[in-house]
């Protein structure tokens, strides 16, 4: 059986992707619209309405006014926009977010695909949180070290024209503490409040690790960092696409730095619990474009028409 695609913002990061991702997929025919269509409403809701998977890669509004044009029941649609991702009415794109949620992706027609950042940041920190090992009140904070490539194409361009001195340092940004993934971050963990999360872009292409900082002291009474390690290899076991590392991953601490582009060009990401007698670091390692973007959407489209979930990953 065939099923056909289309690629709502085929020309961004994101929908070059997966399209790319889809090329050489037998069973899935991708829908093209024409350049001088490509703003074309008419246009559009018509290739959104004949597809049975719509992709929409676009800015938070178009999404939105994308999502209006849908008529066609049997249509679902996959965004990758923030428009969706804390709408309960949507069901969050993560396979791997706790028990049954493949099962929830798998029936719903409305799928938000997550973000980079959050991605990274739930899967550490949410199996935590269900263990009662992070208390849900505890006031947490995060970095993320991530590529140019999640900015889009205005910042590829920038940093591929080699011409501003200011890149070739890592840049921190969203100092006004409003990222656009903290609230994914605060609702898909179970925490009360958001973390202060600094992200810092860098002179790389792509890959991402996020780092979440804590004290044993903090945590659940008789914590240790086993315990932690215990708990991510107990909720990720049997996971095709998360990889639990070794406490204190002796290679990585034998070389002295940690490689952030380990996991470009997968699907996967890598856990790491980082820990001396009385503080952790938890890390988390993806490539931004895969698991944390396109990756991860074509991971849902394959969920939710029953297919192997690895094909074409």
């Amino acid at each position: 059986m065939q099923f056909v695609v289309y690629v709502d913002g085929q020309e961004g990061t994101t929908g070059l992707r997966i399209r790319e991702v889809l090329a050489g997929r037998s069973d899935v025919e991708v829908l093209t619209i024409d350049q001088e269509r490509r703003k074309d409403p008419a246009e559009r809701a018509r290739l959104l309405n004949v597809a049975d998977v719509a992709f929409l890669c676009l800015p938070d509004a178009a999404s939105r006014e994308a999502a209006a044009m849908l008529t066609n029941p049997r249509t679902c649609l996959i965004d990758a926009s923030t428009a969706f991702r804390t709408d309960p009415t949507w069901v969050f794109g993560l396979p791997e977010l706790e028990a049954g949620q493949r099962d929830r992706i798998r029936a719903s027609k409305r799928i938000a695909n997550p973000g980079c950042h959050s991605s990274a940041f739930i899967l550490a920190v949410r199996p935590l949180v269900d263990a009662g090992i992070v208390p849900r009140t505890l006031p947490m904070s995060a970095s993320s070290l991530t590529g140019y490539s999640g900015g889009g194409r205005r910042m590829i361009e920038q940093y591929e024209r080699g011409d501003d001195p200011q890149l070739r340092s890592p840049r921190p940004y969203a100092l006004g503490l409003s990222h656009k993934h903290l609230p994914e971050m605060l609702v898909h963990t179970g925490l009360a409040s958001a973390p202060v999360f600094q992200p810092i872009v860098g002179g790389f292409y792509k890959g991402l690790a996020v780092s979440v900082p804590l004290h044993l002291s903090q945590l659940a009474p008789g914590t240790t960092p086993a315990a932690i390690h215990a708990a991510l290899e107990a909720r990720y076991a049997g996971e095709p696409y998360v990889r639990v590392m070794p406490l204190n991953d002796a290679a990585t601490l034998e070389s002295g730095f940690f490689d952030v582009q380990a996991c470009n060009d997968t699907n996967r990401v890598d856990l790491f619990v980082f820990a001396s007698a009385t503080q952790v670091i938890l890390m988390a390692r993806l490539d931004n474009l895969g698991k944390g973007a396109s990756g991860a959407a074509v991971q849902c489209m394959n969920v939710h028409l029953g297919l192997d979930e690895g094909l074409g990953l």
